[in-house]
């Protein structure tokens, strides 16, 4: 509100824009907001100030503008209102607390040709109709004029969030040419507002979904972060299936048995990006199809995800039966796998496979109610150290690690709790 009041004041048109507009109308927070106008990059870093501003997109009409210093967490705004066929306006009111992230604000465009699938090789700086045209999803297309309590729609955005339904602005053959990650973002639109894709739009995704393989994989793990993330992932998935966009970014998803991913994704709570990926990964380990390309550390190369992410879907999909069982076997085999740093993921997926299979629960409710304990009864100190088997006169070597292994497995155990009860056992074993 701040950034739009000093826009407007200086003489510019300034709305709220894009999807914060759409989430609002359909009464959820939005994640952030974004201003558009028609000042152009440099009249608004001369307005704000070039130290509080960055020009991280100048070059497409965006700069990033900063809260001041002395204003964080003060200014306030909140739409209230919902999505109606009427024209009546929308007030501004209540609380959201502002964020210390720049604050997109981007100049009125239209854009020239998109000759790599991806960016506009020009933009032309102009008016709210034509920035309205240029966007992707109708959904998307709105602006919210705070000074006059109205939304300003050019593409009939309103009507379609009404109505739930995804639609491009215009043929949508030429808007997923413009720029292919598009497809995708349909899908994850799609899927997460649990709006009906219109028909024409899912046609052109099925005539050119092999297109997606010309994105990066930065930008489709970002998308699918998202996607995997959401409460309604299994929808995402199934509509990647329907448009055919899985053949080329989760071609594994087309053997696994999706009724039983259903029920996985259902319990695996709280619901989370690596949570959701360690449980295709069991459906997809447990297929009969084999892909020479399949597999978790195969979606990680081509979606360009971080280390953290696979090595916390992998922990899951390795030690989940250990969590499952943890009832019936010896501590000792337990408590290393709670103490590995991903264990919230190896027990969100052991419950999700409990609950989907209908396995006793036991071993879970074991492992979470060890997992409060305090960390010297969870992890007790080793009773002894391998200075102390020198200490004691034996001689190092590849035996130290066996010998302090099981001496350890016997403390877990309970069958051992003294110091010098270790020892004795040494003694007994060397004798």
């Amino acid at each position: 509100m701040r950034i739009i009041q000093q826009l407007r004041d200086a003489g510019f048109v300034a709305y709220f824009a894009g999807g914060c507009v759409r989430d609002a109308l359909l009464g959820r927070v939005p994640k952030d907001y974004d201003v558009a106008t028609d000042a152009t990059p440099d009249a608004v870093r001369n307005l704000f100030g070039r130290r509080r501003t960055i020009a991280f997109g100048a070059s497409f009409g965006v700069i990033g503008v900063l809260p001041p210093l002395d204003r964080l967490g003060q200014d306030t705004v909140e739409f209230s209102g919902g999505v109606s066929d009427s024209d009546q306006d929308v007030s501004v009111s209540g609380q959201a607390r502002v964020s210390v992230e720049p604050t997109e604000v981007a100049t009125f465009r239209s854009d020239g040709e998109y000759s790599d699938g991806r960016r506009p090789d020009s933009v032309h700086y102009g008016d709210a109709r034509k920035d309205a045209l240029r966007r992707d999803f109708t959904i998307n297309g709105l602006f919210y004029d705070p000074q006059q309590g109205k939304v300003i729609d050019y593409v009939g955005g309103r009507d379609d969030l009404a109505a739930g339904v995804l639609r491009t602005i215009g043929d949508p053959v030429q808007r997923f040419g413009e720029d292919r990650l598009r497809m995708l973002r349909a899908i994850r639109f799609s899927a997460t507002l649990e709006f009906r894709m219109h028909a024409a739009t899912l046609s052109a995704i099925q005539r050119h979904a092999d297109d997606i393989g010309d994105v990066s994989g930065e930008r489709i793990g970002a998308e699918m972060r998202r996607v995997l993330a959401s409460p309604q992932v299994f929808d995402g998935l199934g509509q990647m299936l329907i448009s055919g966009i899985d053949r080329v970014v989760l071609p594994e998803l087309a053997g696994v048995d999706m009724n039983r991913l259903e029920r996985l994704l259902k319990h695996a709570e709280p619901r989370s990006f690596s949570l959701s990926l360690a449980c295709l990964g069991v459906v997809i380990s447990d297929s009969s199809v084999t892909l020479p390309e399949g597999g978790l550390p195969q979606i990680s190369k081509r979606w360009r995800l971080s280390s953290a992410e696979l090595r916390q879907a992998q922990a899951a999909t390795q030690h989940w039966k250990t969590v499952i069982n943890a009832s019936g076997v010896p501590w000792s085999t337990v408590q290393p796998t709670l103490l590995l740093r991903d264990i919230q993921f190896i027990l969100g997926l052991a419950e999700a496979i409990a609950a989907t299979d209908g396995i006793d629960r036991d071993g879970c409710e074991l492992a979470k109610g060890a997992l409060a304990w305090p960390a010297e009864q969870l992890d007790p100190e080793p009773l002894l150290s391998g200075s102390d088997l020198k200490s004691l006169g034996f001689r190092p070597g590849p035996e130290f690690g066996k010998m302090l292994t099981a001496l350890r497995n016997r403390q877990l155990d309970g069958e051992i709790t003294t110091r010098d009860q270790a020892i004795d056992s040494l003694r007994a074993q060397e004798s």
